[in-house]
């Protein structure tokens, strides 16, 4: 079992969660499952930490409309319980991907959670000269851990890169295209867009280059598709493990 020790309410409907559990160690990029018991039945779903291993690990959670447990998750407050499987799970970690110059890490939504995780684990860092990280959003207020992120730009100054694709506001706010005060350049529309298009390197002040990159993604299924088929357009393969390739997926449903 878990005990809630934190909250954080981004947007309506978008919030974290901070637990305390005993979990056997895990890597930066792996899920778990939670549960609660709800009308006699333990329901259980699988989520991406957002942190490294130790004591206290954050979800990041999206409240599905009609869903039977995300609802219930967003009524948790601190002290509360809820069931957490000791046992991380999956393999989109670091340990699979093979040497690259630069990191881009492609998000949308909750999708930013195990990307989080790398990142506060310092490893993108020792691995890769510099890290992109793009989060692919519907409004500004659902950047979760922006100031976090902010913070770990500051201090990694010039090694890490973030980059938002807004949707609904970007452009109507006259922002699309510029880079605020925190160093987060913003971008309006979806992700595979401004990639196949070329606004996605220009913010990022880089090239997808086949031969210094390594791409993540992890989010919905619609952009890892789409995105994939701009990058495999761009000489970009996918990694396998008897084939090293230049991107690896992780979808969110």
């Amino acid at each position: 079992m878990g005990r809630v020790v934190g909250r954080r309410d981004w947007a309506d409907g978008l919030f974290s969660l901070s637990v305390a559990a005993e979990l056997e160690p895990y890597r930066p990029g792996q899920f778990v499952n939670l549960g609660l018991e709800l009308d006699g039945e333990l329901v259980r779903r699988a989520y991406s930490l957002a942190s490294p291993h130790g004591a206290v690990v954050d979800v990041l959670v999206t409240v599905v409309p009609g869903g039977r447990l995300s609802p219930a998750l967003a009524r948790l407050s601190v002290g509360d319980e809820l069931f957490v499987e000791p046992v991380a799970q999956g393999f989109f970690t670091l340990d699979y991907v093979p040497p690259a110059a630069e990191l881009w890490l492609l998000a949308t939504g909750t999708g930013l959670a195990p990307f989080l995780a790398m990142l506060r684990s310092g490893e993108p860092f020792r691995r890769f000269e510099r890290v992109v990280l793009v989060h692919g959003v519907r409004e500004r207020a659902h950047l979760a851990y922006a100031d976090e992120l902010a913070a770990l730009g500051r201090s990694h100054a010039g090694r890490l890169r973030r980059v938002a694709c807004v949707t609904r506001q970007a452009v109507a706010e006259g922002v699309a295209g510029a880079t605020d005060s925190d160093g987060l350049a913003w971008l309006g529309g979806r992700v595979p867009a401004a990639l196949a298009d070329g606004r996605l390197e220009r913010a990022a002040g880089a090239a997808l280059e086949p031969a210094r990159v390594h791409v993540l993604m992890c989010g919905n299924p619609a952009m890892v598709d789409a995105a994939t088929t701009v990058l495999e357009a761009r000489g970009l393969r996918r990694h396998r493990q008897r084939a090293s390739g230049h991107f690896a997926a992780e979808r969110f449903w």
